[in-house]
């Protein structure tokens, strides 16, 4: 688990290597892509639970 200290270090090393100006498409970049990813493992939960109801027998 990260505690704030190795946030802080992690923070100040990406600054350090990419500088102040880049840092903010960096966080933007980021962001897109754990939003890409979300939404797309909540597509694949959404087939799962189609596909399990589907195969349910009927009554």
């Amino acid at each position: 688990m990260l505690g704030p200290g190795s946030i802080a270090i992690i923070g100040l090393a990406a600054l350090v290597m990419f500088g102040p100006k880049k840092l903010p498409e960096l966080g933007k970049a980021a962001g897109k892509t754990l939003r890409e990813f979300k939404n797309a493992t909540k597509g694949i939960m959404d087939d799962d639970d189609n596909k399990k109801e589907s195969e349910e027998p009927k009554k």
